[in-house]
């Protein structure tokens, strides 16, 4: 069976004792589906990388398996978060100190695939004749052993030396629950006279524990591999917010409402020009225009994003933030048709308009982005549909909502309530040539730019020639 399988089942089924069990009820968690996962970007795909892969600076495969669960169950509870914040924090205070922790990757899987390994059953009694007997007779089983066996003493060895730095912490409840389980771990009276890695020489002692952790020890062992995966996953995350200069929202105890972000940028893109944002119930809804590529699916990436991290707890790429918290993110960015359903890019976009309205009505804080209202059909039923969705959504004062439209016809209607909010990316052109700012200004934008795309890009004069040379 691959040993990747292996941990991964261990580690769900560590998560069992562990306070962010994701077999608990779902309300430990922001609601968040697949679609709105791929929307923001979470995971790799055949296009690029996703976010995950850029957060990961896990030493150890299990630590980017611990990672992964992490990063994608978003909590919805402020004491979770900030207790997970709070950890990260001192993760960050002392990087040095976790990344001297000389526990490298191919150690933890030479001490996975050494429980593993159908090794020939050593003696319950091993004398020192018995011992070289075993030694002379399986060669090869020996010779794995005594390597297995120097990686599990260092193992041990680095795990006393974190906690050594850490035990004295009695701030934060999940670097002590971390102490706490690895302690009950280590204190068994053989680990307490385990020889050097550097001395493994009497075949007779190598063999005992080799013994003592096979055929009493592994579960144990396989616990702290665990544990220490927790603290790998936790000092990617500070390095991740470290690196990428993350910040702590503050976050408010309302029952309404409230995102309000100062200085956002997407945390992937150089030199990103930021922007700031605030919403809540009294203004519960961005109508979003803008000429494409002007930047308006980018920002609303970057607000779910942003939303996103907050509620794993890692920090966020602002300069400020101050949020309520949310029961679930919806997104609506990507919509394809499906030709072996028979299902229209129109009527899959339907679907999911409804899905999301079913969902919301619940009375709970949703974040809702929307990038691009019915595209797929034609533009006097887009105007009637977009109309008909945007004016029916302002309702639902308990969510946020952020709408991009290429449509900026029903803006004149929209304005009738006082709720909706109006932005817009200018695009300015000179010479034909087209300059994006990227900066969100409010009001509506008037830009249509889509022909001089089409010139600039060389299309038009492409159809020119051929007409001329009629082919």
């Amino acid at each position: 069976m691959d040993i990747k399988f292996i941990m991964k089942e261990f580690l769900t089924k560590h998560r069992k004792e562990n306070a962010f069990n994701l077999q608990e009820a779902k309300s430990n968690f922001m609601q968040v589906d697949k679609i709105t996962l791929k929307d923001i970007g979470l995971f790799d795909n055949e296009e690029s990388i996703g976010l995950i892969s850029h957060l990961n600076f896990c030493k150890s495969n299990g630590g980017k398996i611990q990672l992964d669960l992490y990063l994608s169950h978003p909590l919805a509870s402020i004491a979770a978060i900030e207790e997970r914040q709070n950890a990260i924090a001192y993760f960050i205070s002392n990087i040095d100190l976790v990344d001297n922790l000389k526990i490298s990757n191919g150690s933890t899987l030479v001490i996975e695939k050494f429980f593993d390994t159908g090794f020939k059953r050593i003696p319950t009694e091993v004398s020192l004749p018995a011992a070289y007997w075993y030694q002379f007779m399986s060669a090869s089983d020996y010779s794995l052993l005594r390597y297995s066996l120097e990686h599990l003493i260092l193992f041990y060895e680095n795990l006393n030396k974190w906690l050594s730095v850490f035990e004295t912490i009695k701030n934060n409840s999940i670097i002590e629950s971390l102490v706490k389980k690895i302690k009950k771990n280590t204190t068994h009276p053989s680990l307490a006279s385990l020889p050097a890695s550097s001395k493994l020489e009497n075949p007779q002692t190598i063999l005992s524990l080799c013994h003592f952790f096979l055929y009493h020890y592994k579960n144990n062992t396989l616990q702290l591999l665990a544990y220490y995966y927790e603290l790998d996953a936790y000092f990617s995350m500070a390095m991740a917010a470290k690196n990428y200069k993350f910040v702590f929202p503050t976050w408010l105890e309302n029952e309404n409402p409230v995102f309000e972000v100062t200085a956002a940028i997407h945390p992937l893109i150089k030199n990103a020009v930021d922007n700031e944002l605030s919403l809540n119930h009294q203004s519960n809804l961005l109508f979003l225009t803008g000429a494409n590529m002007a930047g308006k699916s980018t920002f609303i990436k970057t607000t779910g994003i942003i939303l996103y991290l907050a509620h794993i707890g890692i920090g966020v790429p602002a300069q400020k933030l101050k949020l309520s918290l949310f029961n679930g993110l919806i997104t609506n960015l990507t919509i394809t048709d499906n030709i072996v359903k028979g299902e229209s890019y129109f009527f899959n976009e339907v679907q999911r308009i409804k899905n999301t309205i079913e969902k919301i009505i619940d009375g709970k804080k949703y974040f809702v982005l929307i990038d691009e209202l019915f595209k797929g059909t034609n533009i006097q039923d887009a105007m009637k549909c977009s109309s008909a969705v945007i004016e029916g959504l302002q309702n639902l004062r308990n969510s946020l909502f952020i709408i991009s439209s290429h449509l900026y016809e029903i803006s004149d209607g929209l304005k009738n309530f006082d709720n909706i909010q109006f932005s817009y990316f200018e695009t300015t052109v000179r010479e034909k040539e087209l300059n994006f700012h990227y900066q969100l200004k409010k009001g509506v934008s008037q830009d249509r730019l889509g022909y001089l795309i089409l010139e600039r890009e060389g299309v038009v004069n492409l159809l020119k020639n051929i007409s001329k040379n009629k082919y």
